[in-house]
């Protein structure tokens, strides 16, 4: 699982990068063989004015399924990060059971034809 993390606007240190690449590894990790690659774009759309305008937007890359996009926008940044990783997690999870559902269900065995005899009973 390839994580990328890239800041515009706002200042990316090293203790921020590892605290996504821990909440990604611990809400992703355990689906992290069906996961290509996470890309995370931290932003600061008001700059130094303030208000709700720390926006997290997480693109997690599915081989084979449709891409999972969170987006959050907090006044604190730790929070909006925070939020769009459960709410990723939660939405990978989901899309990975279904398409298991959906493979179990089409792979299930067609029933017995019945021969001519045993409907006579």
């Amino acid at each position: 699982m390839q994580i990328h993390i890239q800041a515009i606007n706002f200042r990316l240190t090293n203790d921020l990068r590892e605290l996504i690449e821990r909440r990604l590894e611990f809400g992703l990790g355990n689906r992290g063989e069906h996961i290509q690659r996470i890309i995370v774009h931290l932003s600061d759309i008001n700059g130094p004015r303030g208000g709700v305008d720390k926006c997290c937007h997480i693109s997690v890359i599915l081989p084979h399924l449709q891409n999972v996009i969170i987006e959050d926008t907090e006044t604190d940044i730790f929070i909006a990060i925070g939020r769009a990783v459960d709410r990723a997690t939660r939405t990978v999870s989901r899309r990975l059971e279904r398409h298991a559902n959906r493979r179990r269900t089409s792979k299930s065995p067609n029933p017995i034809p019945m021969s001519d005899d045993s409907q006579a009973l």
